[in-house]
């Protein structure tokens, strides 16, 4: 060939062609199409050259001038079926629900969002705000003060790569001039966090990410720092092929139209995907530069599509020996990016001129060499993630190159790490079919189990670091359910405990909770169900696999067939009339509930009781002359705590335990106002009701001593220790008080439901509050690990001759005492609650003593009289 008779350029684009093909990396080799069509703009460039020197083609080249001509009439079809938004989902946060319009600047078709959320409240921008310049989708936002976190549930095309877009423009809309802070969540995931530092900066949120599900949740989270709210959510449909990773989504850190020459932003309908395009900053010792006025852009045939709008226009560097250079500073060394640079020529070279550059990255060649297509564009980008803590490019041409090389748009996008799974897609499913069935106003938006900080109110799961995280517990007590038990919960098949109570749920208890192979707890009590209970369910509460309470059904028969009871009504009828003095008065003298079977009477009760009676009968106000003849002059000191000191006295002969309050001690004088009085009127409105009260099991107050600075307390003397004493043998050191009491330093209503729910456990267990060994345990911890097991003989004293007890009993137990300490006050029941169920719990324990004919001793009917008696709720200390 003829030295210099060829087109440099198509010679360059030929190499570049083979040098693609033969590369190292397979992944990085084109198709045989993609070769056909680059070798062929080789050959067109050639003849255009040999036509401009007056070299006569054949007819031949024809039919590749109209292979160009297809080409670009797909374009135009191919843009069209772009702009009809098919897959587009553009909802206008806020807009008054049922409404939609088209947006006039853009073309976009936006409704309203109310369908996608059942939470937050539409507010308007200020009118200062609302300009003709400002697109209609920012007019309103979505507002969320209530909740912590807020969800949109949208379905989509599982297994399609969508651009997912949040938009946030404050703009006042409170009237507070106090932007917000708040984070992003897609699933259960959060990928961003959105901080607006004034009013009128629009900002926006992109994932790209491909949704393994039929549906995604996007999620606001409020962290304190004001109200999340919202503008608009769009998603786009992408090509599969496109923005592809080895692991995560991308969320998008750049989008830059380094050749604008009006400093607009582009979207849709200049860019068929409507990515958001913004012009750059001045870069140093760059220039745009453009095309003519009739040049056509094609970008068809590359599937990321810049739009043409965009690819029209590049950036150059001014002096053709300097490197056009940009970079970025990650926040930390971990960051991952993903980086796409579109480049296209914009200019018709003439034959002695070409455009030859290779691209480095932090010093080291990053691709190359690359040689940019008259008007048609070519996206130069790594399949994998690129690393490091330093990020500088510098585009350089090859010393054969007569031009400096250019750069036309750029995408920079960094990994976003999804790694915490969604709940299993089953129990999703039967969670939400039992929402919308009951209608439940819980905030129960978003993922139920996951992330862990935001499980939906009265669920409890497990999680597992390779499968999916699964419900095992549902309370729904009082949550006005009505209708029947909800046939979803049959799907939550690894649940463990449900809790229906207190609600007005009818019609007959279903067979499929028989089914639910891992159900532990069942508790149906105050509702209105009826028919006869299944009979697996009656075998598993017999054999002690299953808590089953139904108790407070008018209209459920807890047996086997209510068929044959009714049948045999008129029989039973006067049987019953005829043992019912004798039923009552078995239960008068029943046996002892099974957790106090272990209090053994001391020898000190008789004279206990004696002087009960004696002490009783002699409550009264002191003198302080009187508190110092009682205590022989404060000779013996018992004890001291926070309120003061405690001595050994006599009243009438019989020991007392004197509190004297310490005058420099103010929380131990509330304590004493709380116990003993309101100023003057004590005597009327507190001290006088607990003289009154009187129990065996509680300790008497004897009287009292309001005399100027002088306050005291005088109790009957307990000789014989405390309850934990009695139950280990060992001085009491219990700490049973709420973990909340250490955070806020008060106690309440609840605190103490929080410490009779340890002496509870204590009791069950015959273990003390802390268990000493290489690492201390709460006795709550215990038993919760243990529960998990099953095995309700393990949590129960050893001491108890095995199976000398009910174990529907026990664990009922069990379960009052793990409900009393729930770290969540709200969660924990009332003092009212917990004697109905422990009374429960002593009715089966006697159902099953008669059954198996145990005699017990008149003292279990105190015992009896004490759970009836001691329904008052404490008051707060």
């Amino acid at each position: 060939m003829p030295k210099g008779d060829f087109d440099l350029n198509s010679a360059w684009k030929a190499v570049e062609v083979s040098l693609t093909c033969v590369s190292e990396n397979p992944l990085n080799r084109p198709t045989m199409s993609q070769v056909v069509i680059d070798l062929k703009e080789c050959l067109v460039t050639e003849l255009a050259r040999r036509k401009e020197c007056g070299v006569t083609e054949s007819n031949d080249s024809s039919p590749i001038f109209t292979i160009h001509v297809t080409a670009r009439t797909s374009f135009s079809l191919l843009l069209v079926h772009g702009q009809n938004q098919s897959g587009f989902i553009s909802l206008d946060c806020g807009l008054p629900a049922n409404s939609s319009y088209t947006e006039p600047t853009t073309g976009i078709n936006y409704i309203s969002d109310a369908a996608f959320i059942d939470a937050g409240v539409s507010m308007s921008i200020s009118p200062v705000y609302k300009t003709n310049s400002l697109e209609q989708e920012y007019y309103y936002v979505r507002s969320f003060p209530q909740g912590i976190r807020n969800c949109y549930t949208i379905s989509v095309t599982n297994g399609t790569r969508y651009l997912i877009r949040g938009s946030f423009l404050y703009a006042n809309y409170d009237a507070k001039s106090k932007p917000p802070g708040f984070d992003l969540y897609i699933d259960a995931n959060k990928w961003d966090s959105v901080t607006l530092l004034d009013e009128s900066t629009f900002i926006f949120a992109e994932l790209i990410h491909v949704p393994k599900l039929d549906h995604i949740d996007f999620c606001l989270v409020n962290t304190g720092n004001g109200v999340p709210f919202i503008s608009a959510l769009e998603l786009r449909p992408l090509k599969n092929d496109t923005y592809v990773t080895e692991s995560g989504s991308l969320s998008t850190f750049l989008r830059l139209d380094f050749g604008s020459l009006t400093n607009q932003t582009y979207r849709y309908k200049d860019d068929v995907f409507d990515r958001m395009w913004f012009p750059p900053t001045a870069m140093f010792g760059w220039t745009p530069i453009s095309t003519s006025l009739t040049a056509v852009m094609d970008t068809t045939h590359n599937d990321f599509q810049p739009p043409s709008v965009v690819m029209d226009t590049a950036s150059t560097a001014i002096n053709a020996s300097s490197p056009m250079t940009f970079n970025w500073v990650p926040p930390d060394n971990t960051s991952q990016y993903y980086v796409y640079i579109h480049i296209a020529e914009i200019k018709a070279l003439k034959t002695n001129e070409s455009r030859v550059f290779n691209i480095s990255l932090n010093g080291e060649l990053w691709g190359g060499p690359y040689i940019p297509k008259y008007l048609h564009t070519t996206t130069i980008y790594s399949p994998s993630a690129l690393k490091g803590g330093k990020f500088e490019f510098a585009l350089y041409k090859i010393e054969q190159s007569t031009l400096p090389p250019l750069i036309n748009a750029i995408e920079v996008y960094t990994v976003v790490e999804l790694l915490q799974s969604q709940t299993d897609q089953q129990d999703v499913g039967a969670i939400k079919n039992i929402k919308t069935m009951y209608g439940v106003t819980r905030n129960w938006q978003g993922d139920p189990c996951a992330p862990t900080a935001y499980v939906w109110d009265g669920l409890n799961c497990t999680y597992n670091a390779f499968e999916s995280p699964t419900i095992t517990s549902l309370n729904l007590s009082s949550s006005g359910l009505a209708g029947q038990i909800a046939p979803y919960i049959s799907n939550l098949t690894m649940i463990q405990y449900l809790d229906l109570s207190n609600n007005s749920l009818t019609g007959p208890v279903p067979n499929f909770l028989s089914n639910l192979q891992s159900l532990r707890v069942l508790n149906l009590e105050r509702n209105n169900l009826s028919g006869s209970l299944p009979a697996a369910l009656l075998d598993k509460s017999k054999s002690g696999s299953l808590l089953l309470s139904v108790a407070e059904n008018p209209n459920l028969c807890p047996s086997i067939s209510c068929t044959t009871e009714q049948k045999k009504k008129n029989i039973i009828v006067p049987i019953v009339a005829s043992i019912g003095g004798f039923f009552i008065l078995l239960l008068g003298a029943a046996g002892i509930f099974w957790i106090f079977k272990r209090i053994r009477e001391q020898e000190g009760d008789k004279v206990s009781n004696l002087q009960n009676v004696q002490l009783e009968s002699k409550n009264r106000q002191f003198t302080y002359s009187d508190i110092q003849m009682i205590t022989n002059n404060f000779e013996k000191l018992l004890g001291e705590g926070g309120f003061g000191k405690v001595y050994l006295g006599y009243v009438d002969g019989n020991p007392v335990a004197v509190k004297m309050i310490s005058q420099s001690a103010v929380e131990g004088y509330q304590q004493f106002h709380s116990e003993a009085c309101n100023r003057n009127l004590c005597h009327i409105f507190l001290v006088e009701p607990l003289i009154r009260v009187h129990h065996r099991n509680l300790t008497i107050l004897v009287g009292y001593c309001n005399e100027g600075p002088n306050l005291a307390l005088i109790y009957e003397y307990m000789a014989n220790g405390d309850l934990h004493s009695h139950i280990s043998g060992l001085d009491s050191n219990r700490i049973g008080l709420c973990t909340r009491y250490f955070r806020s330093n008060k106690l309440t209503t609840k605190s103490d439901v929080y410490s009779f729910g340890v002496v509870l456990m204590e009791l069950i267990t015959g273990r003390p509050a802390i268990m000493r060994s290489t690492k201390n345990v709460h006795i709550s911890q215990w038993i919760n690990s243990m529960v998990a097991h099953g095995d309700i003989r393990s949590i129960v004293d050893p001491r108890l001759p095995n199976g000398d007890f009910d174990l529907n009993s026990a664990w009922k137990a069990v379960e009052v005492s793990m409900t009393c300490v729930s770290e969540n006050p709200f969660n924990r029941p009332t003092m009212s609650q917990v004697v109905i169920d422990l009374k429960e719990c002593l009715t089966t324990e006697l159902a099953q003593r008669r059954g198996d004919s145990v005699t017990e001793s008149n003292d279990s009917s105190s015992i009896f009289t004490i759970n009836v008696t001691s329904g008052t709720s404490p008051s707060a200390r």
